[in-house]
Order: structure tokens, then sequence, then C-alpha cells
């Protein structure tokens, strides 16, 4: 390691920051909460269109040390690998972060790259053989070149371990996310606005996030109808994978759509409870927001999820009986309890960006 004459100059992929995603959430919280530190670092951000959101209160709140640079290449494209390389190579850096595995196979400076799960090494959700092989190609050239890797947990630091070996994991180091603190306790006409907007009833389970094979969703219905309780199931969710659903038309679940994440909090506060039979979690930021905002949670005994929420959810083997169980006899009202914060994660982060030169 050399010591830096001049303020290292860190270039980071912000193109996903916009996105209602979780790389979206993961991106636009870690970057502005670097942005609120004072370290000796001047950030170079690459946003997808200076136009958007985010990009727009970047520039209002953050100009000092902090430049935007629009990169409109097309996640996981041929445009971003051949015409990518040339925009950082032009913007002068010491370092490029990139908060996602899909580094440019030409990227001209060193990088650090946070790794979130390998679950497409595990379940591949009906990928096509061409697409498996280039996704293996680019994350495997991510993993092994990369001067610094960030895991989000200790489980995905093993997978790397696992399928990478001890050489890789050696650089990796363990950086939980955080949850901001909007994820709290809101009140009971919040909760009432925020369910009638969605056209959401009382009582329900709820479960966020995708419908990919690991996600296990269906079993998640097919567990509900089994249990034959009272309440309704909400699954906040979307994509192609949702209409490979088997849903009955007179049972009580819904699928809603394009939930706004400001109107989150008051969804968890109003659930009797946060669901989930997904097989394999890097994190499971939806299961840390819900304990934050005091909403019991339900989880297999999988993946990071033990590490991540252990003894703050109700976890079950992956069994078909052991869900029903647990939404028949589902636990009882939990006090908000904020497990993480994105000021621990972007100091963390910051230590590896550094210790990287």
């Amino acid at each position: 390691m050399h010591l830096m004459t001049k303020v290292p100059r860190i270039g980071i992929d912000c193109r996903f920051a916009h996105t209602n995603s979780g790389l979206g959430r993961y991106t636009h919280e870690l970057v502005t909460h670097l942005l609120m530190r004072n370290d000796p670092i001047e950030y170079v951000l690459f946003v997808r269109s200076m136009d958007d959101s985010w990009s727009r209160e970047v520039m209002h709140l953050h100009t000092e040390r902090c430049s935007l640079i629009t990169a409109s290449f097309p996640h996981y494209s041929l445009s971003e690998q051949l015409f990518f390389p040339r925009v950082i190579k032009k913007a002068s850096l010491d370092l490029f972060f990139s908060p996602h595995f899909n580094v440019p196979f030409l990227c001209p400076v060193p990088f650090v790259v946070t790794i979130h799960d390998l679950i497409l090494h595990r379940y591949p959700n009906q990928a096509l053989f061409f697409k498996r092989w280039i996704y293996r190609c680019v994350i495997g050239h991510a993993i092994k070149r990369a001067r610094r890797i960030i895991a989000v947990s200790a489980f995905t630091q093993n997978e790397v371990r696992t399928f990478y070996g001890e050489k890789v994991a050696a650089k990796t180091t363990v950086v939980h996310e955080g949850v901001d603190a909007a994820f709290s306790a809101r009140s009971s006409l919040e909760q009432e606005k925020v369910c009638s907007k969605y056209a959401i009833h009382k009582p329900f389970f709820l479960y966020i996030g995708n419908a990919k094979e690991h996600k296990n969703v269906q079993m998640l219905i097919d567990a509900f109808l089994d249990a034959r309780i009272g309440n309704s199931l909400i699954l906040v969710t979307g994509g192609k994978e949702v209409d490979t659903l088997h849903i009955p038309s007179d049972a009580s679940i819904h699928v809603v759509t394009n939930v706004r994440d400001e109107d989150l909090p008051a969804l968890y506060c109003a659930a009797q409870c946060f669901v989930t039979a997904s097989l394999y979690e890097g994190f499971c930021l939806p299961a840390v927001e819900a304990i934050a905002c005091g909403c019991p949670v339900i989880a297999f005994n999988t993946g990071a999820i033990p590490e991540i929420i252990g003894k703050h959810a109700v976890l079950v083997e992956p069994q078909f009986h052991a869900l029903v169980h647990a939404l028949r006899t589902p636990p009882p009202r939990v006090s908000a309890c904020r497990l993480y914060d994105w000021d621990r994660t972007a100091e963390a982060t910051v230590k590896v960006l550094q210790s990287a030169f």
C-alpha cells in the first residue's frame, strides 16, 4: 500500500441509485451517507441521468468534493462493456467503487466491488444458458480482480469462499447494509391512509420482494391457503415471475405493485406480520425494515437470515408444514428495533475503500 500525496478521487457507479429496487436502495442510501461524511475523498458519481430526483438532490446538497458524470449505459449491456471504461478513464480516478458486481472487463483503474449474494450460482431462476454464462464471467472477473470486496453478510462472504476460494475470501470484508430512520413506528391514522390508498384491509400478512425462484412465493401462497386463517395475504411484488403464480380467484391474496418507498413503513406497521418463505438471502432488507417498524417477522432459517435478524424473528425450518404452523400461530407485536444504520455502513465502507490504495 502506498501513501496518497493528494486527496484520492473515487468514482462510484450510481446508475442503480434512481431505481425502486434493493440495489437502488443500497446505492442511494450508502452514497448519500458517504457524502454526508467529511472524509478527505473527492467523489465522482456516475449516474444514468442528471434529471432523476436522486441526482438532482445530490447536486443541490453535496457540491463540495463531489461531481456527477452521465453514464447512460444500461446495465449488463454491450455498450457498458465497450464505452463505460472510456468514461471512467477520462474521469482520472484513483479508484472505482461498484455497489454491484457488473464492473466492465476493461475497467482502467483499481476497483472495489460489493457482492450482495451469489443467488444465480444456486438458483438460475430459469435463465438461459448464455445469460448464466455471461453472469459467471462478469461476476468472476469482478471478484478475482477487485482490490477489495465488500460482502453484506458473513453468509455472503462464506459463499464467496465456497465458489472462489480462500484467497478471494481473504480480501473480503463484511459490511452490513443499513436501515433508514424513516422505518419506524407510524400512527394509526397514517396506517389507515396508506392502506386505503392501496385498497388493503386489516388484518393482513405482508410479503415484500420479488417473485423469483429462490423467493419461494408459491410455497408462501400455498401455506397461507392451507393455514385457513381469517386474514389476508398482501404480496408487494412485481416482475414477470408474478404471472406464473397460482392464486385462486376466491382467495384472500392480493398482489400490489408500484408501492412508493415512503408508504412502506406504514404498511409494515399495519401488518399483523411480515412473512417470507425465501430459501436464499444475502441480507433480507425487508425483514430488517419490518423489525425497525415493530412488525413481527416469520422467515425460514436459511441463508443470511439467522445472522441478520436472529432472535428478533420467528425462524422455522424450510418446510411447508412448519410454515403453515407459524402462520396459524403468528408472533405478537414487538417493539420497534433498528438493528442497522447507514452511518455505520458508510463508516465501514470508507475504511475498505481507503485500504484499497
